[in-house]
């Protein structure tokens, strides 16, 4: 399968899926925890409060894994896994564009300067499970 095939189907699954778990380093342990994510082309951006640990932890290591997909009891379920650093975007763009009411219970709109983005730039893409074949990678 060539990448832009690979890549297509990567982007299904994360759009299908936008609840996924989100490790960064704490300690130099993993750190996990479940997020919303967004997808632009493969770049991911995740919403957060600016004074919660995990910016914390980004700020001392940017390095983070995200995984994606993978519901009902699993076995058969296709799945994304993309490494990759993550960086602080306060973009007021992004803010508006990924905006929902629902946020209305963490933040007092999208000016909140507390709303921020972790934005995830993927060094390593890969899909995991896919109808029984071995693991696939996405050149980056």
């Amino acid at each position: 399968m060539n990448d832009q095939n690979l890549k297509e189907k990567v982007i299904k699954i994360i759009s299908d899926h936008k609840t996924g778990v989100l490790s960064s380093v704490e300690n130099n342990k993993p750190h996990s925890r479940y997020m919303t994510f967004y997808n632009d082309d493969l770049t991911l951006y995740t919403p957060t409060k600016k004074d919660t640990e995990k910016i914390e932890e980004i700020e001392k290591n940017s390095s983070v894994s995200v995984l994606l997909g993978y519901e009902k009891n699993g076995q058969s379920d296709a799945y994304v896994e993309i490494l990759g650093t993550s960086s602080i975007n306060e973009s007021q763009n992004l803010k508006k564009q990924y905006w929902d009411e629902s946020f209305n219970q963490w933040f007092e709109g999208p000016e909140d300067p507390n709303y921020v983005f972790l934005q995830i730039v993927p060094e390593t893409v890969r899909i995991l499970n896919l109808h029984g074949e071995p693991p696939q990678e996405i050149t980056i």
